[in-house]
């Protein structure tokens, strides 16, 4: 989800200002429809929504005007597809707890990627764990919840935190046991406040102990979602264009 899509019209699809035309999706599970905005008379822009799998999706180009049905002016195919953010979020949401697995992900800092690198991997993760779906026991903290807070052991958010991931870091701190985790001591003695600190990441550091910290910007969450049920209703500001999202 959440990258650009652009709709070429033909010229008989080329049509009055008056015409509004969406993107409806059709999952296994969930549909969305989007909004569009033209760049041009034979052009237009909309952003693709965040989908629950990888799967093909069926997708119909819709065009309305006030007074007058619905109709459907093309038909597609669309393919999610499984990349190694997927991958990555999936194996950090399995490995949660899992001590071995999460010492193991500790090369990655040994390798200290750049800070654009980072950024990219922040950004993909954290969207690929948005949509991701989580069973209603998963915890930050793993399975295994009669641990004592005392025991030293490494956490998702001791991961996240070292390498500076503000996004993914947020994400967890909505979680269950997600702001638990800050007061965690690994085997170093660390907590994931006191890396921030050590780090210099000040804008972590921030996220993690000011009270009310907002969610980090970045061009794709620079969005207002709300939720309803089984609907969710997302407005990405940057194209201006809305997405609905309900179980089909």
């Amino acid at each position: 989800g959440d990258s650009v899509i652009t709709v070429q019209l033909t010229e008989e699809d080329k049509v009055e200002d008056d015409v509004v035309f969406y993107l409806v999706f059709t999952g296994s599970t969930v549909q969305h429809c989007t909004s569009t905005r033209k760049i041009n008379p034979g052009s237009l822009e909309t952003i693709s929504p965040g989908h629950d799998c990888c799967e093909t999706v069926k997708v119909a180009l819709c065009a309305s005007r006030e007074g007058h049905p619905v109709l459907v002016v093309a038909e597609e195919t669309f393919q999610f597809v499984q990349d190694e953010a997927y991958d990555a979020a999936q194996f950090l949401a399995t490995c949660a707890g899992n001590q071995q697995a999460l010492n193991f992900t500790r090369f990655l800092d040994r390798s200290r990627p750049p800070a654009a690198d980072v950024d990219f991997l922040d950004e993909k993760v954290a969207l690929a764990f948005r949509h991701l779906k989580l069973p209603a026991e998963w915890n930050v903290l793993g399975a295994d919840q009669s641990l004592a807070e005392n025991i030293p052991r490494e956490t998702l958010m001791h991961f996240a935190v070292r390498l500076g991931l503000l996004r993914l870091t947020w994400f967890l701190l909505q979680q269950p046991g997600g702001r638990g985790a800050l007061s965690i001591h690994n085997n170093e003695g660390a907590t994931p406040v006191s890396l921030a600190l050590e780090r210099g990441y000040q804008k972590l550091h921030q996220l993690l102990t000011e009270e009310g910290a907002r969610e980090p910007d970045s061009w794709s969450t620079l969005s207002h979602t709300v939720h309803s049920g089984a609907y969710r209703v997302k407005h990405h500001r940057g194209l201006d264009v809305y997405l609905l999202t309900a179980e089909a």
